[in-house]
């Protein structure tokens, strides 16, 4: 954890949202599995999206809205949310300054070496005051711009693993055990090309398990299903290719879409905005 001077952690700054209206993102340095970023809108909304990461972020200024598991929420500058993978929600301000905010997108994979095994903790209240969140991770995520080395990655896990137990609702996965080895295979089979179809007898095939238990395994392990971990793979994949300066249509058929329309439906669905848009609002770090 970087130390923090004698006054606690650096003060957050007030962000100057972008005028008139729109998104803005400032990606900042992050390692295997953690991804930082700043982001600010004013005006138009996220549409309804999910991710296959946890979300943990920090509102900085604005009142921060989203629609999440049947319930409008707000939160507050100084609040933080908590979002569990793979679960549907929109983001809106809640007046019209606008609201910006900065955020950890954690791999659910670390998650589980932090947790040794055990299935995904669940928050259902996903608003969190500051007070239960540990003050180190103001700090590394007021450092956007630094990078992060393998012992720090270590301590934002283990930060948000303990956060995420402190407030995790009862296990909707009951007792049954993991075939973790089995499920981190499946994974790594399709993290390694995910623009191949990956048929279930494939799955099947490297675990040794039925498909129906690969589905409900893996669920259980990473938060998302093995067909959605590899849709979010080939985002990835076409975020990269699109920031490089591909051809959104070109960025579309590398990462293994069927055309840039099949692109724009997944990417809205996992991001709230188009390609184009996301494209637009990102700066430099």
């Amino acid at each position: 954890m970087r130390e923090q001077d004698a006054h606690g952690p650096e003060p957050v700054r007030r962000h100057r949202p972008p005028a008139p209206s729109g998104h803005s993102f400032r990606i900042g340095r992050g390692t295997e599995g953690i991804e930082r970023l700043e982001a600010a809108l004013v005006g138009t909304a996220f549409s309804p999206h999910r991710h296959d990461t946890y979300a943990v972020g920090v509102t900085l200024a604005g009142v921060q809205t989203f629609r999440y598991r049947g319930e409008q929420r707000h939160c507050l500058p100084g609040q933080w949310h908590v979002l569990h993978p793979d679960e549907l929600h929109d983001g809106a301000a809640g007046t019209d300054d606008g609201f910006a905010y900065r955020i950890f997108y954690l791999d659910p994979a670390l998650v589980q070496d932090a947790l040794g095994g055990r299935p995904l903790p669940f928050v259902a209240d996903p608003v969190i005051g500051p007070a239960a969140i540990p003050r180190s991770l103001d700090g590394f995520l007021a450092h956007l711009d630094e990078p992060l080395d393998d012992l720090e990655a270590a301590e934002i896990t283990t930060a948000i693993a303990d956060v995420l137990l402190a407030h995790a609702a009862p296990s909707r996965t009951g007792t049954a055990a993991l075939d973790i080895d089995a499920m981190r295979r499946v994974r790594a089979l399709l993290a390694e090309d995910p623009t191949a179809p990956h048929p279930a007898a494939e799955l099947e095939a490297v675990t040794g398990l039925d498909r129906w238990s690969v589905a409900r395994q893996f669920r259980a392990s990473f938060g998302t299903s093995p067909s959605r971990f590899r849709t979010m793979r080939r985002l990835d994949l076409a975020r990269e290719l699109i920031l490089r300066g591909r051809r959104p249509a070109d960025a579309a058929t590398a990462a293994g879409f069927a055309d840039q329309a099949h692109l724009t439906r997944m990417f809205r669905r996992a991001y709230g905005v188009t390609p184009g848009a996301w494209a637009a609002a990102v700066r430099p770090a």
